[in-house]
């Protein structure tokens, strides 16, 4: 169970409830602290919430209006906000950016990805490979270099990592943002750190970034001290979010170090990667909606796949607007991603992977039909035409029946969207922020 599934599961127990009283607010307490610490937060910090949550609880009396399970959730989330920190906003300007971390921590990935967020953004970017002791550390870097469209520099073999920012300053001249990969060991030693202080005493850097996995739990605590009483941070970067039940426990760790995070890696795609926001974390854990991300994240996925906005405008629902629609889901990384967004997170696991791969199966259905049944999926009601694309995608012919089924009921609730005020009334209760 994952920290979010916990805490919500925790709350779910207050449905019943009439009244708050001590009782009450202590058996949640329990179920509350056995999430977070079975997540990894440190049992100081969880005992001081969970002691916040309930003083803060006891000494007012419940707003009239409001039940046992809202007034709790609310103060929950407030206390966990103060728990995981604060927000980032950086400014997008050029700058030096140095990434340190230990082995596994995504350090290499990081750098593309922070890379592709800031050249998206309009500022040109370029990686500099100063990670001179693990074995195709070079070639990664290259590879992933052109993978974000960015500029890369490194000199293969050097060992000399001032001579590697020296010419990459030459190199890269005109680059606004420069991020410089750095390398990692099993723990900090004081080879690391020479290493470190000679790569930031050349390159200069504006901020000195801390790469932690997810998965570390609270021992990310000890981490981030032990990097910033080396080379004093700027900020922390914290990968693998999307799938840790440890999150939780490696951002109140990083917090109590007293070393702001600065952005989340949220899945292994380049553009999965997001500025660090509290309140939109604690929220996807409660469960609540997160349509600005999504809205973020749909608006890239169309840049990515060189889709034209019109495209996804259409008003027109056939398999041609749905394929475009299909090639955005897929650069959008996992569906659960997307799901937690609108506030589904508890959609069973087995349905989640079964759409994922009816998706996937479906694009190469799709694929293998020619322009005029792509317009008229009416054309594809032929048992011909069913037998030949079911051959051209390598699937069977009850995939495609399959297809034309769930089309034809996309088709129906759509129109039936578009013109039964009262049905989009109720299904606004489940999509919010649509306009009824």
């Amino acid at each position: 169970m994952d920290l979010g599934e916990g805490i919500r599961k925790a709350l779910a127990k207050l449905s019943g409830a009439t009244i708050i009283d001590a009782k009450t607010i202590r058996e949640f307490n329990k179920e509350l602290q056995k999430a977070l610490i079975s997540a990894d937060v440190e049992i100081s910090l969880v005992f001081a919430l969970t002691k916040k949550i309930e003083e803060s609880a006891l000494k007012s009396d419940l707003p009239a209006g409001v039940s046992p399970r809202d007034y709790i959730t609310n103060l929950v989330y407030e206390e966990l906000i103060k728990l995981m920190g604060s927000s980032y906003s950086p400014e997008i300007r050029p700058k030096k950016i140095l990434l340190l971390g230990i082995y596994g921590s995504g350090k290499t990935t990081t750098a593309a990805k922070l890379a592709k967020f800031y050249q998206d953004r309009g500022v040109s970017a370029a990686l500099i490979c100063c990670d001179v002791t693990r074995p195709a550390a070079y070639e990664q870097l290259e590879m992933l270099a052109k993978q974000a469209n960015v500029a890369f520099f490194g000199i293969k073999g050097e060992k000399d990592v001032k001579k590697i920012v020296r010419d990459a300053y030459a190199e890269l001249r005109g680059k606004k943002v420069l991020i410089c990969d750095s390398s990692g060991r099993s723990a900090m030693d004081n080879e690391l750190i020479t290493e470190l202080k000679e790569i930031a005493s050349e390159f200069k850097p504006d901020e000195k970034f801390l790469v932690i996995n997810a998965d570390t739990g609270q021992i990310a605590g000890k981490q981030a001290s032990e990097f910033d009483k080396a080379v004093k941070l700027t900020g922390v970067i914290v990968t693998k979010l999307d799938g840790s039940g440890k999150g939780g426990g490696a951002l109140s760790a990083v917090n109590a170090a007293h070393v702001n995070i600065t952005f989340a890696g949220v899945g292994e795609k380049l553009n999965a990667i997001e500025l660090y926001d509290s309140k939109k974390y604690v929220g996807r854990l409660l469960g609540m909606p997160d349509l600005d991300t999504l809205i973020t994240h749909v608006q890239d996925a169309i840049k990515e796949a060189q889709i034209k906005p019109e495209d996804m405008q259409s008003t027109e629902l056939n398999f041609d607007t749905f394929y475009t629609q299909l090639k955005a889901m897929s650069k959008m990384g996992p569906l659960k991603n997307m799901l937690g967004m609108l506030g589904m997170v508890d959609t069973p696991k087995e349905l989640v992977e079964q759409s994922e791969k009816k998706l996937k199966k479906y694009k190469v259905i799709i694929g293998s039909m020619t322009k005029a049944e792509r317009e008229d999926e009416r054309l594809m009601h032929d048992q011909s035409r069913i037998r030949r694309v079911a051959k051209g995608s390598g699937t069977m012919e009850k995939d495609v029946r399959e297809l034309l089924s769930d089309f034809a009921k996309m088709k129906k609730v759509i129109s039936r969207f578009q013109t039964d005020r009262n049905f989009k009334k109720n299904m606004s209760k489940f999509m919010p922020g649509v306009d009824v």
